[in-house]
């Protein structure tokens, strides 16, 4: 464990980045829940304006705690092809889960983000963040969803993150900063963190509702 909470890590995350050059140009897209705090950290201090960019895993069906791909708010699906075939998921059970998954989503831009608007990315620099990689799916939809607009660099800032995840996300970004990458057999993003517990909609709500540089608050 090198980090006491996900704010902790938000703070190792700004020591990072702080003389980076791009922050000139940055905007902070976080993944929610659990990338909201680390932003909201790294935001506060460096003073960057910071949105959230809504990505979901796809769970399986006996398994909601894992999941076999991820989904973005555009429906565009990202599948860990292997982990579906060691698993046998039919095309009808990976649709039903699509289909699920697409709801929560659309549940959680009507709670966060009823307008559905975006900051401006034109030519902006895109640290996109998270609380940790596992898999790397989840980043790998998010890079992919905002690679359609006409931004300038995509930079992912993690806490911590498995070897696989960083192989995997690496080659599709300009920059990968993440003082904890870790190249073991098993690997969790919780066991970074000395206190860590699923975020609810409501603490994220006053995250965002309590920042000066969160997009609606500006």
């Amino acid at each position: 464990m090198i980090y006491e909470t996900r704010f902790h890590a938000g703070r190792v995350l700004a020591e990072k980045l702080k003389d980076e050059l791009y922050l000139k140009n940055a905007v902070i897209l976080a993944i929610p829940n659990g990338g909201v705090p680390v932003a909201k950290e790294i935001s506060d201090i460096l003073k960057i304006p910071f949105d959230i960019l809504i990505i979901r895993k796809i769970k399986i069906p006996w398994n909601t705690e894992a999941g076999f791909g991820s989904i973005t708010r555009d429906g565009e699906i990202i599948l860990n092809k292997g982990l579906v075939m060691a698993l046998g998921l039919t095309e009808d059970q990976i649709k039903k889960q699509a289909e699920k998954t697409m709801k929560e989503i659309k549940d959680r831009i009507s709670l966060y983000k009823s307008d559905e608007k975006f900051l401006d990315l034109t030519d902006k620099d895109v640290i996109l963040v998270d609380d940790g990689l596992a898999s790397g799916f989840t980043m790998i939809a998010a890079i992919n969803s905002i690679k359609k607009r006409s931004i300038s660099k995509i930079i992912v800032a993690v806490p911590t993150a498995s070897g696989s995840s960083v192989d995997k996300v690496g080659p599709l970004i300009d920059d990968l900063i993440c003082p904890d990458i870790r190249r073991t057999r098993y690997f969790a993003v919780a066991s970074a963190y000395k206190h860590w517990y699923d975020l609810n909609e409501n603490e994220v709500l006053e995250l965002l509702n309590n920042s000066k540089f969160y997009f609606k608050n500006i």
